[in-house]
């Protein structure tokens, strides 16, 4: 049995871990209600940009290198996007995405000629390098320095590469944003575009909101190629900040837990050395009122 110096102290320290995870939960929820504002503002546009991609290629008959083609072989060379955190402490945010890339990689081995990974986040690149698992490229400090810029560089390499042939295929994985409590690990192809997840469909049939005959200017290529770049920034750093979202949920979530479970610890402790304290003293007055009585009897 522990003395009563040890359990007090024992429940200090608990108390003083139950204030730094009440601590870290408001301040991820302060950054979660921010980043959760951005992704709202977000969504719209990036689904918009995609529509109108779509519709104008449609319309005009266009066809693109960037463009998914019905026609084309298996994918046999891919990139794969990994995004994690940088800190833990977030519950099962960056696991869920290590082990479903690690059961994918161990899955596919024979499946691809060429798997190369971006690693976004220290949590994974982490991880992987332990599993021998080289990194093409690694980019940490996300919370930080997350911007449109650097999406918009780590996408013009990926559309760089993919028109010179050197993937066939460009994938984000990450854990997309949902609620609080909520985040859903999502694997999204980024290239080739698939036109029809942004047209305008209807029973099947394609409905073109622009007229064949109307004349754009500049040309239609021009402004394809122009959206284009915009469109794959965007979808990085959409993805880029639903990772962020959904890491600050997380993190609000486990240490919510967390809170919670010292407190419950901190009563059954004080219970017990409630009781300690009191079987003490009632050891003592035991010993005391056996004393009296030898004495009286002498």
């Amino acid at each position: 049995m522990p003395s009563l110096r040890d359990m007090r102290a024992r429940i200090q320290s608990v108390k003083n871990t139950q204030q730094i995870t009440r601590a870290m939960k408001m301040v991820s929820a302060a950054k979660l209600r921010r980043a959760q504002e951005q992704i709202v503002s977000m969504r719209p546009y990036a689904q918009r940009l995609l529509q109108i991609i779509s519709d104008v290629a449609l319309t005009q008959r266009m066809e693109h290198p960037l463009f998914m083609n019905n026609n084309e072989a298996v994918s046999k060379k891919a990139l794969f996007i990994v995004m994690t955190s940088d800190r833990g402490l977030c519950g099962g945010f960056n696991s869920s995405v290590c082990r479903f890339t690690e059961n994918f990689i161990n899955e596919n081995r024979s499946k691809y000629e060429k798997m190369d990974f971006i690693f976004i986040g220290k949590k994974g690149a982490d991880y992987f390098r332990r599993r021998k698992v080289q990194a093409k490229r690694v980019m940490l400090n996300l919370a930080r320095e997350i911007s449109y810029v650097m999406a918009e560089d780590l996408a013009q390499t990926c559309m760089t590469e993919f028109s010179t042939g050197d993937y066939d295929e460009v994938k984000l994985i990450y854990n997309e944003f949902k609620s609080v409590i909520s985040q859903k690990l999502t694997v999204e192809k980024l290239l080739p575009i698939d036109l029809s997840k942004g047209a305008l469909a209807d029973a099947g049939d394609v409905k073109f909101p622009f007229s064949k005959d109307l004349i754009f200017e500049p040309s239609p290529r021009e402004i394809i190629d122009e959206l284009l770049v915009q469109h794959f920034a965007m979808q990085v750093y959409r993805g880029l900040s639903e990772s962020v979202a959904a890491e600050h949920a997380a993190r609000m979530t486990a240490m919510e837990n967390a809170t919670k479970n010292a407190k419950e610890m901190i009563s059954k402790m004080t219970l017990v050395y409630n009781k300690v304290r009191q079987a003490s003293i009632t050891k003592e007055l035991i010993e005391i009122c056996s004393g009296a009585e030898a004495v009286n009897s002498v």
